[in-house]
């Protein structure tokens, strides 16, 4: 059980908590000025930040309308993923790189982005005003908060290119918006407080607290942030500090390598090995609860009492039915699917397209109020394949479903120690270093059970590596674009300004006219 995931779902209930320490006063005169006093306080505060990162994943019936929009727009727009014929309209049009601002998807992550930041100024903020925190504890908090809002930065640089830059809560209803920030005062600002995070974040929290950001996670995404900056060097000496001296909830960092290259993988991602010696900063999911809907999930849904975060990881990518004569258990919509393209990359003997692919000849496993096991049918997929990742006969588990089977709580592994070795090995080729990039790639193909490349490492190795051990995990669009493979990977369908996706129109029809006014990436 992992406390911290109880706390992330009590953030919004600490305010009412808090009311029999202000007499009772109704609800509508509980000013934040008020709330912001105690560690409780402020550790609810922290926790409504990480839960704006659990709802990018998440279904609403309420808000936009969303159905996992995060996948769409970085998984099932790559080479990696098939939109099956019953998915909704804007993944078949996603899978076909037809992409307008109007778009649900951007309007919800961008949503969700900025109302990380307001939640990460709101707790920066107050720790400057009155309150019984300890000196210790403000530079906690005021880490806390700075790392979180270096990631939503980060993501919004990573799909928008020059997102505003928020550093501060609006209260002038005069001045409510902040126009498009450069890319260098991005950078500027997401190292800055990465850089502060790192200063004064612990290494590893108490078991009561695991997924909380620690020192290492924020040297981590420094070394991240600089290989989007193209700082090489910089990258490399953060990706060394991470190898050499962090640690993290399961002790030093390193691969799951025990020579069980079929165990290993699946130790990865197991629902009851959350938080492994490869995570490096994980979601925290809760539950299973009672109510667990998942168009509950989302913490801005009105009955979000109701129920604690999850996915809908198994609705969206689980086993439906395509042609198969026999259903495919469970129930789910199965609308995203592994491409053909993807299945190929895979080496012979490579243990990942067992661990992360579901294919003809396997037995095929679901929760469904039991384990449900029955031969796999090709047929349940446009392609023939389903992900296996994240699922199995060992996440077919009663802890990883909500009680009505369409929620999943296996916590998502946002940056995991793989991808730091792979992004270390990019830094280390670009500066003339393939000898060593070489070792950390032959590092992950040995954990999967291949042999060491046959010489020296390329980029094109590289590009490769990253492809089959991080597919399905979303980072393979930001890759195409970093790499400038749009054009070769998709020759009919790529436009240049796919670079960066558009700014949501309904931004820019906000802000449209004011000193604030956001402007719209080209040729949207």
């Amino acid at each position: 059980m992992k406390p911290i995931k109880i706390l992330y779902l009590v953030a919004a209930f600490l305010i009412c908590n808090s009311c029999n320490n202000l007499d009772l006063k109704p609800l509508d005169k509980l000013t934040a000025d008020a709330y912001y006093k105690t560690a409780a306080e402020f550790d609810g505060a922290m926790f409504a930040a990480y839960s704006s990162i659990q709802d990018f994943w998440g279904t609403s019936t309420e808000t936009l309308g969303e159905s996992g929009e995060f996948w769409k727009i970085t998984d099932v727009v790559t080479d990696d993923v098939s939109a099956q014929p019953g998915a909704d309209n804007i993944s078949k049009d996603a899978d076909h790189l037809n992409i307008r601002a109007s778009d649900k998807p951007f309007a919800a992550i961008y949503t969700q982005l900025y109302e990380g930041i307001y939640r990460t100024n709101t707790v920066l903020e107050h720790i400057d005003m009155e309150n019984e925190l300890t000196a210790d504890e403000k530079k906690l908090y005021t880490s806390e908060a700075k790392f979180l809002r270096a990631f939503f930065h980060f993501e919004a640089l990573k799909l928008f290119g020059t997102p505003p830059i928020v550093t501060k809560t609006f209260k002038d209803l005069t001045q409510l918006s902040v126009p498009n920030a450069t890319k260098d005062q991005l950078f500027a600002q997401i190292l800055g407080d990465f850089n502060d995070a790192f200063a004064n974040l612990p290494e590893v929290w108490g078991d009561e607290n695991t997924g909380r950001a620690t020192k290492w996670a924020a040297m981590a995404y420094i070394g991240k942030v600089n290989i989007w900056k193209g700082d090489m060097p910089a990258a490399i000496t953060a990706f060394e500090d991470v190898i050499n001296n962090g640690v993290g909830h399961a002790g030093k960092y390193g691969l799951i390598d025990t020579d069980n290259p079929a165990k290993d993988l699946e130790d990865v991602f197991a629902f009851d090995n959350e938080n492994n010696k490869e995570s490096i900063f994980e979601v925290q999911f809760g539950g299973p609860h009672s109510d667990d809907n998942v168009w509950v999930f989302d913490d801005t849904h009105s009955e979000s009492f109701k129920a604690s975060q999850g996915t809908g990881r198994s609705m969206y990518w689980d086993a439906s039915n395509f042609e198969a004569t026999e259903t495919a258990p469970g129930g789910k919509n199965g609308w995203w699917v592994p491409t053909q393209d993807l299945v190929d990359q895979f080496e012979a003997n490579d243990a990942r397209l067992n661990a992360f692919i579901y294919q003809a000849g396997d037995t095929y496993y679901i929760w469904n109020s039991g384990v449900e096991s029955l031969p796999y049918d090709p047929l349940w997929s446009e392609t023939g394949y389903v992900v296996k990742k994240y699922a199995g006969q060992r996440n077919s588990v009663g802890g990883d479903f909500s009680g009505n089977n369409q929620g999943n709580f296996n916590n998502e592994r946002t940056f995991r120690f793989s991808e730091l070795k792979l992004l270390y090995a990019e830094a280390l080729l670009a500066q003339g270093r393939a000898p060593e990039a070489t070792t950390q790639i032959n590092d992950i193909r040995d954990r999967a059970g291949l042999g060491p490349l046959p010489g020296v490492a390329t980029l094109a190795d590289l590009q490769h590596e990253k492809r089959v051990e991080l597919c399905f995990e979303g980072h393979r669009w930001y890759d195409l674009v970093r790499w400038g493979l749009g054009p070769t990977i998709f020759p009919t369908d790529w436009d240049d300004k796919f670079n960066v996706y558009p700014f949501p129109q309904s931004e820019i029809d906000r802000t449209k006219g004011t000193a604030g006014e956001i402007k719209q990436n080209p040729n949207y």
